[in-house]
């Protein structure tokens, strides 16, 4: 079905205006080392009811739909942008860590995963947040994203930090980064589970999830804990072998004539996979992310798709984020700050107690907590995804967006501060025979910050 001229018009203003903004408040923030994609949510933030909306409600809504055929462009872009992000992000989740980094990484996450989302299902469950839920959520499907909201820990919004800072290298910025790992994957797998059964529950599941719409919730969620993990493990097992023997086929004509269009395909084949399964696309963009992580024979492939996501794509998805924010009608300030006090306190009080336990000083341990309390991307996708869903209401998607964003400022700013004044960022270890940097970190140690070019 093709747009009218109108529409068209429609579509390419508010595109370019997206662009526009999310890419220069990216800028500025970027300016002054801090989160770009934290300038993108509030360049969409600018155009949105907070601000363009309140002052000339008219306006914005002719330049930015919210109904009719430009909008549905504009949603498919945003859908779009959210996959590419969750590809990139599954990317990220490879490495390599010495046996010196294990025991902190073991105890870190441990601790700082298990901890916070207890913590989240018990006050979800002792107080009454019924507010909190949208049309198609219910008491268990609340608890558990409450729960991760609490434990959440964004890997794209901390390694762009630490980029930033000069400290992408570093034995610091390695465990910080496989923690946030290995909370990230598990933390996927729940998603999936409360997005299956709320599609279950609410007759808009698809493909296998059908089979449970209206039916008892214990089959809806031992299914959609187990199609998931079954899933992940398969592919975790198999993936980069199918991935890459496949594109050295020769009648694969799609891999030799564009590498780029054979990745897009396998992501989005993936996607339709879980969609098939009645699983969230989302996941499948997760795990091909995964499967195509480290391959030499897709890098070209891998970073043309990056460098398209990241220039178009996901600064729409952010910007639309912010878009959808109305931070005068649908926020609740007393909420959000007691939401705010004790995600934060209890990420941070658990992720120091697994750091001291590992054998980290007092500061280096507070240096990995505020590092692990960044919720950025993710926290933002957790928002996004399940108010898209029905299973939150618009007040709890804005408190989770912005919990996403304060957070992020939060570790940006203490990193920030520590890496300036000098200090180390991690206790010193001996010497690990098994670590190839071991004499290159040493060497650094005696400045403390860790300091050095990187090249992203």
């Amino acid at each position: 079905m093709s747009l009218g001229t109108h529409e068209v018009a429609q579509t390419l203003i508010a595109l370019i205006l997206l662009l526009i903004v999310a890419h220069c408040v990216a800028y500025l923030f970027k300016a002054v080392r801090q989160p770009p994609v934290i300038g993108e949510i509030l360049g969409g933030l600018l155009l949105g009811p907070t601000v363009l909306g309140n002052f000339s409600p008219e306006l914005q809504r002719q330049l930015i739909p919210a109904e009719g055929p430009a909008a549905s462009a504009i949603g498919a872009i945003y859908q779009l942008g959210l996959l590419l992000l969750i590809y990139l992000a599954g990317t990220e989740l490879h490495g390599h860590v010495t046996s010196t980094e294990r025991r902190t990484i073991t105890a870190v996450s441990l601790s700082g995963l298990l901890i916070p989302f207890a913590a989240g299902l018990a006050i979800a469950a002792s107080f009454d947040l019924g507010e909190l839920t949208g049309p198609h959520g219910s008491d268990a499907t609340l608890v558990l994203v409450f729960g991760m909201a609490i434990a959440l820990t964004s890997i794209p919004v901390i390694s762009r930090i630490m980029l930033d800072l000069g400290i992408l290298g570093t034995r610091f910025a390695r465990i910080v980064l496989t923690v946030a790992v290995l909370e990230d994957v598990l933390l996927y797998v729940v998603l999936a589970i409360v997005l299956g059964m709320a599609g279950a529950m609410s007759g808009d599941a698809y493909g296998l999830g059908m089979l449970f719409a209206g039916g008892p919730v214990v089959w809806s969620a031992l299914y959609f804990t187990a199609a998931p993990i079954v899933f992940l493990l398969v592919h975790l097992r198999y993936g980069r072998t199918y991935f890459t023997a496949a594109a050295r086929l020769r009648w694969n004509v799609l891999a030799h004539r564009s590498p780029t269009a054979y990745l897009m395909v396998f992501v989005f084949s993936l996607c339709l996979v879980c969609i098939g399964l009645g699983l969230d696309p989302i996941f499948g963009a997760l795990t091909a992310g995964i499967c195509d992580a480290g391959t030499a024979r897709g890098e070209q492939a891998r970073e043309t798709l990056r460098k398209i996501s990241l220039s178009f794509f996901i600064p729409v998805y952010f910007a639309v984020v912010g878009l959808q924010l109305d931070l005068i009608r649908h926020f609740d300030v007393l909420f959000f700050l007691w939401f705010l006090a004790v995600a934060c306190a209890v990420k941070f009080s658990s992720v120091w107690l697994g750091a001291r336990l590992a054998g980290q000083s007092r500061g280096s341990a507070a240096n990995i907590a505020a590092a692990m309390n960044a919720r950025g991307g993710p926290g933002i996708v957790l928002a996004s995804v399940t108010f898209s869903a029905g299973i939150v209401s618009e007040g709890f998607f804005t408190s989770l967006v912005v919990l996403s964003i304060v957070t992020s400022q939060m570790a940006g700013m203490w990193l920030s501060r520590v890496v300036d004044r000098g200090d180390p960022l991690l206790s010193e270890d001996p010497e690990d025979p098994e670590d190839p940097d071991a004499a290159e970190a040493a060497g650094r140690r005696d400045g403390g910050s860790d300091r050095k070019a990187v090249t992203p």
